[in-house]
């Protein structure tokens, strides 16, 4: 390597050092961005050739923004506030568990004390965790500027997306061929992840949470958020919540609440992680479930709440480029 480009590569090293270091305070929209402009790609695609790609964008922008971005940030808000609130009552000891714990007394000679456990854990963990919560979400006018963030680079994401991915065409040093062939890999387990595995949670957790507001749990908005981030985890999934609600309320002496409940969440929220899950990923990708909960638990740490969308990505494009590279390779004809 010579002068010339040796410093080329370190100054090039620097600049995206830097680059990624004005971009991580605001990582969260800059992704979701990028997530929102992937999704929307296809229909700016179909509606440039009519109407141009300026207006087609401004129209895709401005729809997102009502129908996403503001119901997005509403939700949030309500369910930080819910969330919060109940971390405040445990404090205080204003939610109590003294009908359950006379109820596993009376079955068992067991002396509990549930409420005293729950507070503690509260004590502990609750203040961190919401703490965690309120610095995922940011203050309010991170808030808003994030999302002001997120909107602009939707424009952008969607206006030159096709002059970008022509640079990148340029720019990798791969045969078209074979960037064809990776990049429809990653398509592959892109639809996978937010139509097998994203949008399953959201259909069980709305299911499950509107057992829970049927039955009268409260704080049930939570509740259902809680849920759907479960749901993304296979097997277990939205039970974790609403399983204890079921003997809640069958210990609070509500029968026929818990039985509601107990037949709603194995039947109708069963069937949609049963039935609905296969069927939509066996239409874009094979994903393995370790590959979701391996994705899903490290991007939430790595990267926070949009690790939800790209955790599993990022593990699954890995795999994609390791059988790309293993069919390319001389090592392996043919295979």
């Amino acid at each position: 390597m010579d002068t010339s480009r040796g410093f080329l590569v370190a100054l090039a090293l620097v600049l995206l050092a830097l680059s990624i270091a004005f971009v991580l305070p605001y990582l969260q929209f800059f992704l979701l961005a990028v997530l929102l402009a992937y999704v929307l790609g296809p229909v700016q695609r179909r509606l440039q050739p009519r109407i141009g790609e300026q207006v087609a964008a401004v129209l895709l922008v401005l729809g997102t923004t009502v129908v996403v971005l503001v119901p997005l940030f509403v939700v949030g808000r309500v369910v930080v506030s819910e969330g919060l609130s109940i971390v405040r009552q445990v404090r205080r000891g204003e939610i109590t568990l003294t009908r359950a714990e006379d109820q596993i007394r009376q079955l068992t000679g067991v002396e509990v004390d549930l409420g005293g456990t729950l507070r503690t854990v509260v004590r502990d963990g609750g203040t961190d965790a919401f703490g965690g919560l309120l610095g995922a979400f940011g203050v309010v006018t991170h808030l808003l500027l994030g999302s002001g963030i997120t909107v602009f680079l939707l424009y952008y994401f969607l206006k030159d997306g096709p002059a970008f991915m022509g640079w990148l065409r340029r720019t990798i040093p791969l045969q078209d061929r074979v960037q064809d062939e990776l990049y429809a890999e990653i398509d592959a387990i892109m639809w996978a992840v937010l139509a097998g595995h994203v949008l399953i949670a959201v259909i069980q957790g709305g299911l499950a949470g509107l057992g829970l507001a049927v039955v009268g749990i409260p704080n049930a908005l939570f509740w259902t958020a809680v849920m759907v981030v479960l749901s993304l985890l296979p097997l277990v999934g939205s039970f974790l919540v609403w399983g204890p609600a079921v003997l809640f309320l069958g210990l609070s002496e509500q029968p026929v609440p818990a039985l509601f409940l107990l037949v709603w969440g194995t039947i109708v929220v069963g069937v949609s992680d049963d039935y609905l899950r296969p069927i939509v990923v066996d239409r874009y990708a094979q994903v393995s479930p370790a590959v979701i909960v391996l994705g899903l638990i490290g991007g939430i740490s790595v990267i926070g709440l949009m690790g939800i969308f790209f955790g599993p990505v990022v593990i699954g494009t890995l795999r994609a480029t390791l059988d790309v590279f293993r069919r390319e390779s001389p090592l392996h004809p043919g295979r």
